[in-house]
């Protein structure tokens, strides 16, 4: 008599699953508070969240990439380390705006030149970043 094979594998043991559980959670609760906070970011909060989820909660790992919203950017992800060209546009015209905000609110102008400067490198690596492949045409 054989046993019936499981629908999907058993999880690899993987050493500190707790912590990866833990940074996941912790991520992706920075994310959802990045959405309402200015200047916190959600994507890579969330990208974040993906990579401990999979080391650490297959249920959590399983929700993100079936989510609506962040699914398909972190699949890009995931599987072409891409961006897309819409996301890339959003978070430079955001960091533009902080970078506006910081000029005009800092109390040391070397404050706002210095988060300007971090910005600008962040968006040099992102539009660096390829592009996900076009879906195929029918």
């Amino acid at each position: 008599m054989t046993t019936p094979l499981p629908s999907s594998p058993p999880p690899p043991k993987v050493r500190f699953r707790w912590a990866w559980w833990l940074l996941a959670y912790t991520s992706l609760a920075l994310g959802i508070i990045g959405i309402v906070v200015p200047g916190l970011p959600t994507v890579p909060f969330v990208l974040l969240s993906a990579f401990a989820a999979a080391r650490g909660s297959r249920k959590l790992h399983e929700r993100l990439l079936a989510h609506p919203r962040f699914g398909p950017v972190i699949r890009d992800w995931q599987a072409h380390g891409a961006v897309s060209r819409r996301a890339k546009r959003l978070a430079a015209s955001m960091m533009a705006a902080c970078a506006v905000i910081m000029f005009l609110t800092a109390p040391r102008w070397w404050m706002a030149a210095t988060g300007t400067a971090i910005m600008t490198i962040v968006a040099i690596w992102l539009w660096r970043r390829p592009e996900p492949p076009s879906p195929p045409r029918a």
